[in-house]
């Protein structure tokens, strides 16, 4: 017998999706930052494995964190988040043990009505005392009475192998949806934008990351090495001369930390280039949005 299932990952922003999905995954696909509304797509990452009942595959996909959007781009992620809901074999709908539970409570509403399984995961028990987690997840199986419930520390992995074992026991007979030996279905120019999009989030402040896109205008591969042209998109000229800093220095920060994990993740030297342009529609632009991956 084989099982296999799509697990998608929902919750409100910050709670620590990315870090839960990475670490269940193995890989860090979703880049993660402690600003919220770090993510903006749906990343796939591919779990294989076995027990006594057979082999297993999970896709689990992480998605942005939930809100109400105030332009198209973020019209576009909460797309992500209903199809999500709509296609899911399993829910892991992830809170924290610091978050109003009455966030978004839509959709907590939502879960209550579907068809598949719900976990519950409260993460970040690492920063909280013991008797308010027993309260939150006592909270939490009171507001979905038919959904599993665990404490977890996605960051201290604590818990994962019983979170991994009961999305496992929920996976429908399947066959396996993708090979074997894959672990994302995003290709590498979309990880070479996401980790400088990463870096913009660690080294900027305020509103500089959420004004920003990274484009791959080149991804060329050689024997040797990566050539990568990269373009980060900034709103207005006052966010690019920010981005590129005094005599390029911020820019070049950036760039360097950028092209180091680049090659840490894609086992290869790069060659990375990174220019600034102004596009002051691009988070309303259709065509824009498209061509970022964000609209069909």
């Amino acid at each position: 017998m084989h099982r296999s299932g799509f697990v998608n990952i929902i919750g409100n922003p910050n709670v620590g999706k990315s870090t839960l999905m990475n670490a269940m995954v193995g890989e860090k696909l979703p880049i993660v930052s402690a600003k919220a509304q770090t993510t903006r797509h749906r990343i796939m990452g591919i779990v294989n494995g076995e027990d006594a009942r057979g082999e297993w595959q999970i896709v689990f996909s992480d998605t942005p964190g939930i809100l109400k959007p105030s332009y198209r781009l973020q019209e576009n992620m909460m797309n992500f988040v209903q199809d999500a809901i709509g296609d899911a074999d399993v829910i892991l709908y992830v809170t924290d043990t610091v978050e109003n539970p009455e966030k978004n409570i839509e959709y907590v509403t939502r879960l209550r009505d579907l068809a598949c399984p719900v976990i519950v995961v409260v993460n970040k028990i690492d920063v909280s005392s013991e008797e308010k987690v027993k309260a939150l997840m006592q909270e939490w199986q009171e507001r979905l009475p038919a959904a599993q419930i665990f404490a977890a520390s996605a960051l201290e992995r604590f818990n994962l192998d019983g979170i991994l074992a009961a999305v496992v026991e929920k996976l429908p007979e399947c066959p396996p949806w993708y090979d074997k030996d894959c672990f994302t279905d995003r290709n590498l120019r979309f990880f070479a934008s996401e980790i400088i999009r990463e870096k913009i989030h660690h080294h900027y402040q305020e509103e500089i990351p959420y004004c920003c896109e990274v484009g791959i205008e080149t991804f060329r591969e050689g024997q040797e090495r990566y050539d990568i042209g990269a373009v980060i998109y900034v709103m207005r000229e006052s966010q690019k001369g920010i981005i590129i800093g005094k005599g390029g220095a911020a820019l070049k920060r950036t760039g360097t930390q950028a092209r180091l994990e680049m090659e840490d993740f894609f086992q290869k030297k790069v060659f990375l280039q990174i220019y600034v342009k102004v596009d002051p529609d691009w988070r309303e632009s259709r065509k824009e949005l498209r061509k970022f991956g964000y609209e069909i």
